[in-house]
């Protein structure tokens, strides 16, 4: 295993982390049905990219009681 030739300093440690922050999430409007989407993603509310259905959610009936 090899040894690194210079220790890296405190101040040059930090300006590398200086960019793992985490960045602000940016939403759009659904087109379809307004809810809060992530652009070029499908609305996961209604299955819906660009005006076009792509996932078909199953309605689950709801069971009678007798």
């Amino acid at each position: 295993m090899t040894i690194p030739a210079k220790r890296r300093s405190r101040t040059r440690l930090r300006k590398g982390r200086a960019h793992l922050a985490l960045k602000k999430l940016y939403l759009i409007k659904c087109g379809k049905c307004g809810k809060p989407t992530r652009p070029h993603q499908v609305c996961p509310a209604c299955g819906t990219y660009q005006g076009k259905e792509i996932i078909k959610f199953k309605v689950k009936k709801k069971k009678e009681k007798k």
